[in-house]
């Protein structure tokens, strides 16, 4: 008996829809084990890290053939090694430690950023104040303050979260000390910076709930900012007007952007191959710091570019589920402004190197180098971890089936369950002066108040006066009671 070719069609189509569906139906069913979102982070986390110690031990390369010494291999090294320290402890730490302890690191952060603009900080080329630089190691406080706001930021928006529909509450005192954050960075000068920590308050507010016509006001305001500062400074002023215009200085400050674009397209689909890029011997100068993306797409190809954005769009899923699938309001703020923080900057660096954006000197996380960033970032990786196992899921499953083999490996201690704060009793009002009449005290002849019937507080609040209503709803709150009614 033969088959005819509609027959074959129609059985191929149906053994892939099978396929298809018995795939779909794995993912669906290992995303819903308690430890998955763990699992995944740990997995964009190595792949990551692994990814820029190959790149920058590639771009160093050039240093070593030159300088015929092998700092620059072992460099690299130490600062993951320190980074994975900081990763472990972001991990281990309770995280109710963390928000116990955040005003106290913001203020370490914000007298860092003070003394280093002082003689005891140091910069590149004369012109910032950035850095606290001991012998070959260098530390920038910026960095620990992004971590810091975050943090902070949630820890103050949950305590305040019953009063947030009113902007004093919403805005103070996050936006104010965010200000004198911004002020000291712009004072090194660090536009970047001040970007990257911008992410992290308008993170907050976002996943908040801040309305939408506060967003077009601040992010109005620092686009005017940014404007004024670049045209004010004379390198960034030249830095925006190559971005408008790329061929206006070949040879000079644009001379990055545009062999940065011939770098990636130099890589073609598969690349030259791993060590094999001619750009970072000739053209591309420091290219293991800010344009290591170009030097991804020229040794890599398009695919492995396609790699690095795949793992932070991964980053971004992971982070937003780790949050979502969250208890604790405050983990909840936390894992979702550190998610915003790692993506954004690594959207912004990825940006203007393939020449969407101007230049702002942003590190790519995890995989350019740098002392302080690769640390701090992979702090804020073990913070998120910390977030993916306090999940409910997760805490229920290692309470009862014990620490798995990652966390027996790593001897991480059972999460806390998540137990919301105890509502407060009502406080009875005290004695009331003599003379009082009955309705204050809202017993006639009595010397202690009592709540009013919910037939009385109806009959008041549909004939009482907006201030007489005001009055009782404060009163109402003293006892613990919800406020009814509207928006005044």
């Amino acid at each position: 008996m033969t088959t005819t070719p509609a027959k074959e069609r129609a059985a191929r189509r149906t053994r892939s829809t099978s396929l298809v569906s018995s795939l779909r139906q794995g993912l669906t069913a290992w995303l819903g084990r308690p430890l998955a979102s763990f699992h995944l982070l740990l997995a964009v986390f190595g792949l990551l890290a692994v990814i820029g110690l190959v790149m920058v031990l590639s771009a160093s390369a050039v240093q070593d053939a030159q300088k015929t010494t092998l700092s620059s291999f072992g460099k690299p090294m130490l600062l993951d090694a320190l980074g994975l320290i900081g990763f472990y402890l972001g991990l281990r730490v309770p995280l109710r430690w963390l928000r116990q302890f955040s005003p106290t690191l913001l203020l370490i952060s914000g007298a860092l950023l003070a003394l280093v603009l002082t003689p005891l900080g140091s910069g590149a080329n004369g012109r910032e104040h950035s850095w606290f630089t001991l012998g070959s190691l260098s530390f920038q406080p910026v960095e620990l303050a992004k971590v810091a706001l975050a943090l902070w930021g949630a820890h103050v928006l949950v305590t305040k979260r019953a009063l947030l529909s009113q902007y004093r509450h919403l805005l103070v005192p996050l936006v104010p000390v965010s200000m004198v954050l911004f002020a000291l960075i712009m004072l090194q000068p660090d536009l970047g910076s001040t970007v990257s920590l911008g992410i992290v308050l308008l993170a907050l507010l976002w996943y908040v709930g801040a309305p939408m016509r506060l967003f077009a006001v601040v992010l109005g305001s620092a686009a005017a900012a940014v404007v004024v500062s670049s045209l004010g400074s004379g390198y960034r002023n030249t830095r925006l007007l190559v971005f408008l215009n790329p061929g206006s200085d070949p040879l000079g400050a644009g001379q990055q952007p545009l062999q940065a674009l011939y770098a990636l397209a130099d890589g073609g689909l598969f690349g030259r191959g791993l060590g094999q890029g001619p750009s970072k011997f000739n053209y591309l100068s420091n290219v293991q710091n800010d344009f290591i993306f170009a030097l991804i797409g020229e040794e890599l190809g398009f695919i492995g570019a396609l790699v690095v954005l795949g793992l932070f769009g991964m980053l971004a899923v992971v982070g937003l589920r780790i949050a979502a699938r969250n208890t604790d309001p405050w983990i909840r703020l936390v894992a979702a402004a550190l998610t915003a923080w790692v993506v954004g900057q690594a959207a912004i660096n990825i940006g203007y190197v393939i020449g969407l954006l101007p230049v702002t000197g942003i590190t790519l996380p995890l995989i350019s180098a740098g002392g302080t960033s690769i640390v701090i970032t992979m702090m804020a990786f073990g913070i998120l971890a910390n977030c993916a196992r306090n999940e409910p899921d997760a805490v229920a499953a290692l309470r009862s089936l014990g620490p798995g083999r990652v966390g027996g490996l790593l001897r991480l201690p059972a999460p806390e369950p998540y137990r919301p704060p105890a509502r407060r009793k009502p406080v009875r009002p005290s004695t009331p002066p003599r003379g009082s009449s009955p309705r204050a005290t809202g017993r006639t002849g009595g010397s202690r108040a009592a709540a009013p019937s919910p037939e009385e507080r109806r009959r008041v609040h549909r004939s009482a006066p907006p201030t007489e209503y005001r009055r009782r709803s404060a009163w109402r709150s003293g006892h613990g009671r919800s406020t009814e009614g509207g928006r005044r």
